[in-house]
């Protein structure tokens, strides 16, 4: 309409879903994330959690825990589920998903991989662990969801980037998966991996600072950016 405008310095913009039921993750889940680790392919969707008190605003600080030396990013095209559902068919899936908006899967490494049994949810689920936004872009405004170039700079040097058509299980694949074992609700968050360039598998290794900014974008649905206090 053109009328009740608030100008963009003045508003602080949240999370687009700030208390999902669920924040559902998916490991291993693009063909160059894989091969910079030397692993096979999964076969099947790797699915792990994040609580939702782990999510924060697209340009809020995330908090170095003094608990990890191996801060790392993972830029990621998140899904919002809009609709209810339990095994959902491939073919339909993407009619239960609302919309589409960047994540980044901040991750402490070593709790991740060495840690807490190497189970890797405490790792990834830190307060902070989890900023999100700049908006849901529904899903009938996003032409090709499976060929968006997605990518992360730290620091304004480009660490990630490829492209959503390199994703092993796509939206509707893992929709249909997930709702094989959970319900689905609306507002339930979907975030479907991460390509190459993290910190982690970098020789040598590369892990955030306290002072570091990590920008995430993904054509069509915008940009975050978060500074490491």
């Amino acid at each position: 309409s053109g009328q009740h405008r608030v100008p963009r310095v003045n508003a602080q913009l949240l999370a687009p879903v700030g208390d999902p039921e669920k924040v559902i993750c998916v490991g291993l889940n693009y063909h160059d994330h894989c091969l910079e680790q030397g692993v096979k392919v999964p076969k099947e969707p790797l699915i792990f959690s994040k609580f939702p008190s782990a999510i924060t605003g697209p340009f809020d600080d995330i908090v170095h825990p003094q608990d990890t030396s191996e801060l790392d990013w993972e830029v990621e095209l998140a899904a919002v589920i809009g609709k209810r559902g339990r095994h959902i068919e491939e073919a339909v899936a993407l009619e239960h998903v609302l919309g589409f908006t960047v994540a980044n899967d901040v991750s402490a490494r070593d709790w991740q991989m060495r840690r807490n049994g190497r189970q890797w949810l405490l790792g990834k689920t830190f307060d902070t662990f989890c900023p999100l936004g700049p908006a849901i872009v529904t899903r009938e405004a996003v032409p090709d969801v499976h060929n968006l170039w997605i990518r992360c700079s730290v620091n304004g040097h480009r660490m990630q980037d490829s492209s959503t058509r390199h994703l092993i299980f796509g939206v509707p694949t893992l929709v249909a998966w997930v709702s094989r074992f959970v319900t689905l609700v609306p507002g339930d968050i979907l975030l479907t991996g991460t390509p190459a360039g993290v910190g982690v598998f970098r020789k040598p290794p590369v892990f955030l600072k306290r002072g570091d900014e990590v920008q995430c974008e993904i054509e069509e649905l915008g940009t975050i950016c978060n500074r490491v206090v």
